[in-house]
């Protein structure tokens, strides 16, 4: 739903400004080479990672970057909602070939520079589709036509389907939420995550109360390192 894209309806928030101190990190976390694809995770379900990402996509484009968000949690698609776009068409059908990308992909009223792809019909198999020679040629083509491909991807550890497309992007941003992710939940997604090679930017943990009030802040913690915290 539109009303959780804080960086659209509020930009002078505290909130907002969060986002841009993490649009800030991301950038300036490889100056040699920018980051082009990014993933966007999480543990468990429900940790909010959608929302992260819809909003980490906004500043992105508001800093003037050419940007594409994929919903590629092809169990449980919630990016078409976030933006309030219809998901009859989406990646699913560019992937098999039954639709050319010109024609599947939106754009959003008032956000200029931002792309949406949504996941299109949910598919049987989606990890075998996720692991495809054929999804990492078409990751390569969107990292030229765009300047940040952002992916939403199911959570890391209920499916394979996150660690399958870690291998294949820039970086990785793991989303925790405070009061539901357990520490040996998040232990055990970046291990799985560093298994298959990823490069994990750092962590956004949301849904922190920091005043005892009704306000809810979004921090990053950025790693430098074999999860050194800076």
């Amino acid at each position: 739903m539109k009303s959780e894209l804080i960086t659209l309806s509020d930009p002078k928030s505290p909130v907002s400004e969060a986002f841009r101190t993490i649009r800030t990190n991301i950038m300036f976390s490889s100056l040699d080479a920018p980051l082009k694809k990014l993933l966007i995770t999480s543990p468990s379900p429900n940790d909010g990672k959608s929302t992260i990402a819809a909003n980490l996509a906004i500043v992105l484009a508001q800093a003037g970057k050419k940007v594409l968000v994929i919903d590629l949690d092809l169990r449980k698609p919630t990016v078409h909602k976030k933006f309030g776009v219809e998901n009859i068409k989406g990646f699913t059908n560019f992937l098999l070939g039954d639709a050319k990308l010109e024609d599947i992909v939106k754009t959003v009223a008032g956000i200029p520079n931002l792309y949406i792809l949504t996941s299109g019909p949910l598919p049987p198999n989606p990890a075998e589709l996720l692991g495809s020679q054929k999804m990492k040629k078409i990751l390569e083509q969107l990292k030229d036509e765009y300047d940040v491909v952002v992916i939403d991807s199911p959570p890391v550890i209920p499916v394979t389907d996150a660690a399958l497309l870690a291998s294949i992007v820039d970086g990785v941003v793991l989303v925790l939420s405070q009061g539901q992710t357990r520490i040996d939940m998040a232990q055990k997604a970046v291990e799985q995550l560093k298994n298959v090679g990823a490069r994990i930017l750092g962590t956004v943990l949301n849904n922190v109360n920091t005043n005892g009030g009704s306000y809810y802040y979004y921090y990053y913690y950025h790693y430098y390192g074999e999860g050194k915290k800076a």
